[in-house]
């Protein structure tokens, strides 16, 4: 049956499950099941996602339409009205399923960092701290505690009282004073 006369009939089905007619009702659902099943299929495939799935979309696409078929304008056709269910129905399984994908390690040895750019990170940071600890006052604690510690200027401003402009004027001039400390080599 041709696309557009099979959504007639649907409709036509709708129409009648809507007045009570639980026979015709049946026989949407029944209709509608294997075009659910086959869409879930291919989208799953293509999603890389396991095609096993497609049965728990499908049933949660027809209780769905069970739940809101009074949604449905009669005016309206009925095949997006039910694609757009079973679209929903696709992505909230995706999202609960989320993109998992495995991959050997052994793969990838030969690109994963050593441990040697671990103490080297390491060393970088205790050089910084050690310049940062060269600074003066409260120069050097609004410095730690924006650059190092990861704190925000507004709770910098309120732990010293000072404005937020303050707190940037104080950490512009403590990173410019760092800069001259590490370019004067007494880093």
């Amino acid at each position: 049956m041709a696309l557009a006369g099979r959504e007639r009939v649907w409709a036509e089905w709708m129409t009648a499950a809507l007045a009570g007619d639980e026979a015709a009702y049946h026989r949407l659902l029944a209709a509608l099941a294997p075009v659910l099943r086959a869409n879930a299929r291919r989208t799953l495939s293509q999603m890389g996602a396991p095609v096993g799935d497609a049965e728990d979309i499908v049933q949660e696409t027809l209780l769905a339409i069970h739940l809101h078929r009074n949604t449905w304008r009669q005016t309206d056709p009925i095949g997006p009205w039910v694609a757009a269910i079973a679209r929903y129905k696709l992505i909230d399984s995706l999202r609960r399923r989320g993109r998992r994908t495995e991959v050997a390690i052994d793969d990838f040895a030969d690109a994963l960092p050593d441990d040697s750019a671990d103490q080297e990170e390491d060393l970088g940071r205790r050089q910084v701290v050690q310049l940062v600890d060269r600074l003066q006052g409260r120069q050097g604690a609004i410095v730690r505690a924006i650059s190092l510690e990861g704190a925000g200027i507004r709770d910098v401003a309120a732990k010293f009282g000072m404005s937020e402009g303050a707190v940037r004027v104080a950490l512009h001039r403590g990173l410019k004073s760092l800069a001259q400390l590490y370019r004067s080599g007494d880093a």
